[in-house]
């Protein structure tokens, strides 16, 4: 699996970000001011990055990159431009790390013999409780 060597500062130029109209807070400021922030990046076409990088980036993020291979993240939370520009990049920053991280194999474990008694004895009891319920014929 490759190493996490996706630095943002390198690959910085390669961001295309656009601005829109928020449908978050701010009131009659809303309808004036473009405050909603989308970050493009095209991981397919990118020159700084490996075809192994590509590859592996490509995979793990699937369901948020495009039929054409962009990468497409959004933040309208804030009023400000600026402060939205930077939670987007931040939002790219955890994805490229989340990507990166190996995840722990599951080690399968096996009931204790007490807690297999345990579950026999009880529904030994409860099948034992609806057979008083039923009727005698």
């Amino acid at each position: 699996m490759p190493q996490n060597k996706i630095d943002i500062q390198r690959i910085k130029p390669e961001l295309v970000f656009s601005t829109s109209r928020s449908s978050g807070p701010g009131g009659q400021n809303v309808n004036k001011v473009n405050s909603k922030v989308t970050l493009k990046w095209d991981i397919s076409q990118s020159p700084s990055l490996t075809d192994e990088l590509k590859n592996h980036l490509l995979t793990k993020l699937a369901s948020r990159i495009t039929t054409e291979g962009v990468l497409m993240i959004v933040a309208q939370d804030n009023r400000s431009q600026i402060q939205n520009k930077e939670e987007v990049v931040l939002k790219l920053e955890k994805l490229l790390i989340k990507a990166f991280e190996e995840k722990k194999p599951r080690k399968s474990t096996k009931p204790s013999k007490s807690s297999v008694q345990n579950r026999i004895e009880k529904k030994k009891k409860n099948s034992e409780k609806k057979q008083w319920r039923q009727k005698i014929d």
